[in-house]
Protein backbone atom coordinates (compact mmCIF):
# COMPACT_ATOMS: atom_id res chain seq x y z
CA UNK A 1 0.00 0.00 0.00
CA UNK A 2 1.52 3.25 -0.99
CA UNK A 3 1.95 5.96 2.11
CA UNK A 4 -0.68 8.11 1.06
CA UNK A 5 -3.23 5.07 1.13
CA UNK A 6 -1.93 3.84 4.07
CA UNK A 7 -2.47 7.55 5.89
CA UNK A 8 -5.71 7.40 4.32
CA UNK A 9 -6.47 4.44 5.82
CA UNK A 10 -5.43 5.81 9.23
CA UNK A 11 -7.17 8.86 9.18
CA UNK A 12 -10.45 6.92 8.34
CA UNK A 13 -9.84 4.45 11.06
CA UNK A 14 -9.66 7.41 13.66
CA UNK A 15 -12.57 9.11 12.04
CA UNK A 16 -14.39 5.49 12.37
CA UNK A 17 -13.46 5.36 16.08
CA UNK A 18 -14.81 9.09 16.84
CA UNK A 19 -11.31 10.68 16.82
CA UNK A 20 -11.31 14.05 15.49
CA UNK A 21 -8.46 14.72 12.93
CA UNK A 22 -7.32 17.82 15.20
CA UNK A 23 -6.33 16.09 18.50
CA UNK A 24 -2.54 16.69 19.57
CA UNK A 25 -0.90 13.28 19.45
CA UNK A 26 1.14 14.92 22.70
CA UNK A 27 -1.97 15.18 25.10
CA UNK A 28 -1.81 12.31 27.55
CA UNK A 29 -4.77 9.89 26.65
CA UNK A 30 -6.99 7.55 28.86
CA UNK A 31 -5.66 4.00 28.89
CA UNK A 32 -7.28 1.06 30.97
CA UNK A 33 -10.14 3.20 32.24
CA UNK A 34 -13.37 1.27 33.13
CA UNK A 35 -15.69 3.55 32.95
CA UNK A 36 -18.64 1.17 33.76
CA UNK A 37 -17.10 0.45 36.69
CA UNK A 38 -17.06 4.55 37.86
CA UNK A 39 -20.23 4.80 36.05
CA UNK A 40 -21.89 2.02 38.73
CA UNK A 41 -19.64 3.72 41.87
CA UNK A 42 -21.16 6.94 40.82
CA UNK A 43 -24.65 5.77 40.72
CA UNK A 44 -24.07 3.82 44.16
CA UNK A 45 -22.93 7.36 45.75
CA UNK A 46 -25.89 9.03 44.86
CA UNK A 47 -27.85 6.17 45.80
CA UNK A 48 -26.39 6.06 49.20
CA UNK A 49 -26.34 10.20 50.25
CA UNK A 50 -30.07 9.70 49.29
CA UNK A 51 -30.62 10.78 45.74
CA UNK A 52 -32.64 8.81 42.97
CA UNK A 53 -29.69 8.16 40.43
CA UNK A 54 -32.49 7.43 37.74
CA UNK A 55 -34.09 10.91 38.25
CA UNK A 56 -33.97 13.05 35.16
CA UNK A 57 -31.20 15.27 35.98
CA UNK A 58 -29.26 12.78 36.97
CA UNK A 59 -29.74 10.29 34.47
CA UNK A 60 -26.01 10.87 32.65
CA UNK A 61 -24.31 11.84 35.74
CA UNK A 62 -22.51 8.56 36.00
CA UNK A 63 -21.38 8.68 32.35
CA UNK A 64 -19.87 12.44 32.40
CA UNK A 65 -18.27 11.74 35.62
CA UNK A 66 -16.47 8.50 34.11
CA UNK A 67 -15.59 10.61 31.22
CA UNK A 68 -14.10 13.48 33.12
CA UNK A 69 -12.05 10.80 35.62
CA UNK A 70 -10.71 9.42 32.33
CA UNK A 71 -9.31 13.14 31.72
CA UNK A 72 -8.41 14.05 35.02
CA UNK A 73 -6.28 11.17 35.55
CA UNK A 74 -4.73 10.37 32.15
CA UNK A 75 -1.24 11.20 33.18
CA UNK A 76 -1.42 8.26 34.97
CA UNK A 77 0.02 5.77 32.27
CA UNK A 78 2.27 8.23 30.61
CA UNK A 79 5.92 9.36 31.15
CA UNK A 80 6.02 13.17 31.50
CA UNK A 81 9.44 13.21 30.93
CA UNK A 82 8.75 11.98 26.93
CA UNK A 83 8.37 15.94 26.31
CA UNK A 84 11.80 16.80 27.52
CA UNK A 85 13.35 14.02 24.74
CA UNK A 86 13.67 16.59 22.20
CA UNK A 87 16.62 19.25 22.89
CA UNK A 88 18.43 22.07 21.11
CA UNK A 89 22.34 22.37 21.50
CA UNK A 90 23.13 25.78 23.31
CA UNK A 91 26.07 27.89 24.36
CA UNK A 92 23.56 29.73 26.66
CA UNK A 93 24.10 29.40 30.67
CA UNK A 94 21.98 31.94 32.34
CA UNK A 95 18.73 31.27 34.01
CA UNK A 96 15.55 30.49 31.81
CA UNK A 97 12.28 30.46 33.40
CA UNK A 98 8.60 30.16 32.30
CA UNK A 99 6.25 31.32 34.90
CA UNK A 100 2.36 31.23 35.78
CA UNK A 101 1.77 28.22 33.92
CA UNK A 102 -1.13 26.94 34.82
CA UNK A 103 -2.62 23.65 36.44
CA UNK A 104 -5.98 22.01 37.49
CA UNK A 105 -4.82 18.92 39.63
CA UNK A 106 -7.27 16.05 41.89
CA UNK A 107 -6.06 15.60 45.43
CA UNK A 108 -5.98 12.18 46.28
CA UNK A 109 -6.90 12.49 50.02
CA UNK A 110 -10.62 13.86 49.14
CA UNK A 111 -10.51 13.70 44.84
CA UNK A 112 -11.08 17.15 44.99
CA UNK A 113 -9.50 19.74 42.05
CA UNK A 114 -6.69 22.13 43.53
CA UNK A 115 -5.75 24.54 40.76
CA UNK A 116 -3.22 26.99 40.68
CA UNK A 117 0.23 28.05 38.74
CA UNK A 118 3.67 26.61 38.26
CA UNK A 119 6.82 28.65 37.75
CA UNK A 120 9.79 26.95 36.51
CA UNK A 121 13.60 27.80 35.52
CA UNK A 122 16.47 25.86 34.85
CA UNK A 123 19.97 26.78 34.78
CA UNK A 124 21.35 24.38 30.94
CA UNK A 125 24.13 22.77 30.59
CA UNK A 126 24.81 22.80 27.09
CA UNK A 127 21.32 22.01 25.69
CA UNK A 128 17.77 23.76 25.96
CA UNK A 129 14.64 22.66 25.40
CA UNK A 130 11.31 24.11 23.75
CA UNK A 131 9.34 26.14 26.65
CA UNK A 132 5.96 24.42 25.67
CA UNK A 133 7.72 21.75 26.73
CA UNK A 134 8.13 22.72 30.05
CA UNK A 135 4.46 23.61 30.27
CA UNK A 136 3.45 20.02 28.70
CA UNK A 137 5.17 18.21 31.53
CA UNK A 138 3.30 20.13 34.88
CA UNK A 139 -0.01 19.35 32.61
CA UNK A 140 0.40 15.69 32.60
CA UNK A 141 1.82 15.57 36.37
CA UNK A 142 -1.19 17.06 37.65
CA UNK A 143 -2.96 14.58 35.61
CA UNK A 144 -3.15 11.72 38.74
CA UNK A 145 -4.03 11.74 41.87
CA UNK A 146 -1.78 13.71 43.21
CA UNK A 147 -0.48 16.29 46.78
CA UNK A 148 1.36 19.45 45.44
CA UNK A 149 4.42 18.72 47.53
CA UNK A 150 4.96 15.56 44.93
CA UNK A 151 4.02 17.62 42.02
CA UNK A 152 6.60 19.76 42.54
CA UNK A 153 9.21 17.62 43.53
CA UNK A 154 8.39 15.19 40.07
CA UNK A 155 8.65 18.22 37.95
CA UNK A 156 11.97 19.34 39.77
CA UNK A 157 13.22 15.78 39.22
CA UNK A 158 11.99 15.43 35.58
CA UNK A 159 13.90 18.70 34.71
CA UNK A 160 17.14 17.72 36.24
CA UNK A 161 17.30 14.40 35.55
CA UNK A 162 16.14 14.59 31.74
CA UNK A 163 17.95 17.74 30.40
CA UNK A 164 21.03 17.42 32.33
CA UNK A 165 20.61 20.96 34.28
CA UNK A 166 23.28 22.60 36.70
CA UNK A 167 19.81 24.19 38.74
CA UNK A 168 16.63 23.68 38.62
CA UNK A 169 13.83 25.22 40.61
CA UNK A 170 9.91 24.43 40.38
CA UNK A 171 7.29 26.82 42.50
CA UNK A 172 3.89 26.12 42.68
CA UNK A 173 1.23 27.88 43.93
CA UNK A 174 -2.23 26.85 44.20
CA UNK A 175 -5.79 26.87 45.87
CA UNK A 176 -7.57 23.54 47.30
CA UNK A 177 -11.20 22.78 46.92
CA UNK A 178 -10.34 20.36 50.15
CA UNK A 179 -9.98 23.14 52.66
CA UNK A 180 -12.08 26.23 50.64
CA UNK A 181 -15.48 24.16 50.11
CA UNK A 182 -15.07 22.05 52.80
CA UNK A 183 -13.94 20.98 56.48
CA UNK A 184 -12.26 24.27 57.50
CA UNK A 185 -13.28 26.29 54.61
CA UNK A 186 -11.34 29.27 54.44
CA UNK A 187 -11.49 30.63 51.02
CA UNK A 188 -8.43 32.46 49.91
CA UNK A 189 -6.13 30.68 51.42
CA UNK A 190 -3.01 29.78 49.34
CA UNK A 191 -0.71 26.55 49.25
CA UNK A 192 2.88 27.02 48.05
CA UNK A 193 5.47 24.52 47.43
CA UNK A 194 9.19 24.49 46.15
CA UNK A 195 11.26 22.28 44.93
CA UNK A 196 15.06 23.25 44.32
CA UNK A 197 17.97 21.30 42.90
CA UNK A 198 21.55 21.87 42.12
CA UNK A 199 23.32 25.15 42.04
CA UNK A 200 19.70 26.57 43.14
CA UNK A 201 19.81 24.61 46.29
CA UNK A 202 23.33 24.48 47.06
CA UNK A 203 24.03 28.52 46.41
CA UNK A 204 22.25 31.20 48.35
CA UNK A 205 22.91 34.05 45.92
CA UNK A 206 21.67 31.71 42.90
CA UNK A 207 18.36 31.04 44.79
CA UNK A 208 17.55 34.50 45.26
CA UNK A 209 18.09 35.53 42.31
CA UNK A 210 15.73 33.06 40.70
CA UNK A 211 13.37 33.47 43.40
CA UNK A 212 13.36 37.11 42.58
CA UNK A 213 12.70 36.56 39.38
CA UNK A 214 9.84 34.04 40.05
CA UNK A 215 8.24 36.75 42.56
CA UNK A 216 8.72 39.27 39.74
CA UNK A 217 5.35 41.44 39.56
CA UNK A 218 3.61 39.04 41.80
Amino acid sequence: MEASALSKSNNQDDNHRGASPYVDRNEPRPQGVDLKRIEAAVREILDAVGEDPDREGLLETPARVARMYAEMFAGLKHDAGRHLAKVFTEKYDEIVLVRDISFCSMCEHHLLPFTGTAHIAYLPSGKVVGLSKLARVVEEVARRPQVQERMTETVADLIEQRLEARGVAVVCEATHSCMTMRGVRKPGSLCITSSMRGVFRDDSSSRAEVLGLINRGA
